[in-house]
């Protein structure tokens, strides 16, 4: 099996490394990631200046190949050029952070999963919550493994994207799988002004994962109440029952 993983936070980030040593008996993995950090960035790709795959090193180990762009060209870049062998299924992170509700919309992470699943292939998103006290990435790939490994054995298909959520908790504490929707609420946010020193003002966007909404079924509830949250998300943002809707209003007479 030809496996690409990929990430936002970077290809030195401690995610990665820890999710590519539990699957790297699960086939022949390729990691192709941002060369810095690239998380919020969603789904932008780079057109403005080229792009550059090298080989990445850490502690005189090859740990795969580094991009100068966004987590989505990272995807494009690798199964167009760099992989000699299309992937079977691209896997992206593990991300630092969870990616529930609309900070889907914004993720780096995700975003790569999609780019992936534009292109036909089938992906997997997989975040890990640290707002807790807990914060182990190695058990937490652990228990990714177990996800993907799951997921591997029953054939996604082709185009399919899968959005991972693991809690910050010990693993025996994790009270199992849900299936779940994407919140579709917004989130508490403020921006904090600080001043620098030269007297300017200039401002830090603070959020959370708390909102004033709460719904059962969702991804961000199953993963505060102890669960792994799996989505199944999908790229067409088209609102269906609106463009029902506006169809039967009268657009006549705006052209002739």
């Amino acid at each position: 099996m030809q496996i690409l993983l990929t990430n936002d936070d970077g290809i030195y980030a401690p995610g990665i490394a820890a999710l590519m040593l539990n699957i790297q008996d699960l086939g022949q993995i390729t990691v192709v990631a941002p060369d810095v950090e690239q998380s919020g960035v969603g789904q932008s790709i780079t057109f403005s200046q080229p792009l550059r795959i090298r080989e990445t090193y850490l502690d005189n180990e090859f740990i795969g190949y580094s991009v100068n762009g966004s987590p989505a060209d990272c995807v494009k870049l690798a199964i167009c050029a760099a992989m000699k062998t299309r992937p079977d299924v691209v896997i992206s992170g593990i991300n630092m952070g969870s990616n529930v509700g609309i900070h889907i919309l914004y993720s780096g992470t995700v975003a790569a999963a999609v780019e992936a699943a534009i292109m036909g292939f089938p992906s997997i998103a997989i975040s890990f919550e640290i707002s807790g006290q807990y914060a182990d990435i190695h058990s937490a790939a652990k228990v990714a493994r177990g996800v993907i490994e799951r997921i591997i054995a029953h054939k996604p298909p082709a185009g399919s994207l899968l959005n991972v959520n693991i809690p910050s908790i010990p693993p025996e504490q994790i009270k199992g799988i849900k299936i779940t929707r994407q919140f579709a609420h917004d989130f508490k946010e403020t921006f904090e002004k600080r001043i620098d020193p030269d007297k300017k003002a200039y401002y830090w966007l603070i959020g959370t994962n708390k909102s004033v909404h709460h719904e059962e079924g969702t991804d961000i509830s199953a993963v505060n109440e102890g669960y792994i949250s799996i989505t199944p998300l999908r790229y067409d943002l088209t609102d269906y029952h609106l463009h029902k809707k506006i169809e039967g209003w009268d657009w006549k007479g705006i052209v002739s």
